[in-house]
């Protein structure tokens, strides 16, 4: 299933049925009197948060979305019934936008989570509600009301515990498959990863937390250069980064700070979060340049960088201790909030 993170959705909710003028008939019944029953209610539209769905693909194809007409009132008192209402189904971590895709009307967090994003109209009123005893046979009926409409965008950010950063071909995706029993695609060339991914980490039975794979950044990503502008965002609900650093590299301590200097533009909040920083590939390099590479790392990031090799298998397990432990420690809330930006102009966007 192709990976889709943002979606346009247009939401109409049912339009109320309208009231109904008529007056009883019946045999050896002088003067009936009106019997005309309201309209029903117009069915409202919602938006639900599901558990086993980790994409907006679905709002590609199907962008119109409308609720129940509530049925017309008939004679006899007789009330039309209520329309059924619309649930739009999306994954947890769901956010809800009005059409300037800058007003934030909801976040989904939670399986279960549910909002109402599009109001029924009222039934009309049938001519027995006006009777009275200066106007006994009202000839008179009111339409039912126009259900809301509205244009929304939807946008997806995962909901993972942990996520992993650096430069494209820095060994994120390797490191998760070593990590998780996640399959990314992995190959020896930048932007093999082009989707965030996710997998679970399950280091007993107490201890089990999520992992995301983050597309790698380059330099001006917060501006829209390469692929990882788009998901910034889905760290954004991490408590943790783990920041991986190729040491075989020409220059791991500018790499380091390139990646630093993207969160910082994106949003200042962001580049808050706790981080745990690691020399990637180092079965590749002896120990001495090992040892090199680390030193002008650390002298820029201000702490002692970890080592491992996701292919070999070398410090994975110390990488994973320290993320669970920084995990323990953290807020139960989650990462540092942050106020969602406008959605991106580049790529395919929904008509």
């Amino acid at each position: 299933m192709k990976f889709l993170d943002q979606a346009k959705a247009y939401v109409k909710a049912g339009h109320g049925g309208n009231g109904c003028a008529s007056f009883r008939r019946e045999a050896y019944v002088e003067f009936g009197g009106p019997d005309g029953g309201d309209g029903g209610r117009g069915g409202d539209v919602w938006v639900e948060a599901v558990e086993g769905l980790n994409t907006l693909i679905d709002f590609r194809y199907q962008q119109h979305h409308k609720a129940e007409r509530g049925g017309h009132g008939m004679g006899k008192q007789r009330h039309g019934r209520s329309g059924a209402s619309k649930v739009l189904q999306v994954p947890v971590g769901t956010q809800i936008y009005e059409e300037d895709r800058e007003t934030l009307l909801a976040d989904l967090t939670e399986v279960g989570h549910r909002v109402l994003v599009a109001r029924g109209g009222n039934g009309g009123w049938g001519n027995l509600r006006f009777k009275s005893s200066t106007n006994q046979a009202p000839r008179r009926a009111n339409s039912g009301e126009p259900g809301e409409e509205f244009t929304l965008w939807l946008r997806l950010k995962l909901i993972a515990d942990a996520g992993l950063l650096g430069l494209p071909n820095a060994g994120k995706s390797t490191f998760l498959s070593r990590a998780t029993a996640a399959r990314p695609k992995i190959a020896d060339y930048p932007f093999t990863t082009l989707n965030p991914g996710l997998g679970v980490v399950d280091l007993g039975p107490d201890t089990r937390f999520v992992l995301a794979d983050i597309p790698g950044l380059v330099e001006g990503a917060a501006d829209g250069t390469g692929l990882g502008h788009r998901f910034l965002g889905h760290v954004e609900r991490c408590k943790v980064l783990l920041h991986l650093v190729d040491c075989t590299q020409d220059d791991p301590a500018g790499a380091y700070q390139t990646i630093r200097a993207e969160l910082e533009a994106y949003d200042s909040e962001l580049a808050r979060i706790p981080e745990i920083v690691v020399m990637s590939k180092v079965d590749v390099l002896d120990a001495e340049l090992v040892d090199e590479q680390a030193a002008a790392v650390a002298a820029v990031c201000g702490q002692t960088p970890l080592r491992l090799s996701a292919v070999v298998g070398t410090g994975v397990k110390g990488a994973l201790g320290r993320l669970a432990q920084t995990l323990a420690e953290a807020p139960k809330s989650g990462g540092a909030p942050v106020p969602a930006p406008a959605l991106s102009d580049s790529g395919w966007m929904p008509e």
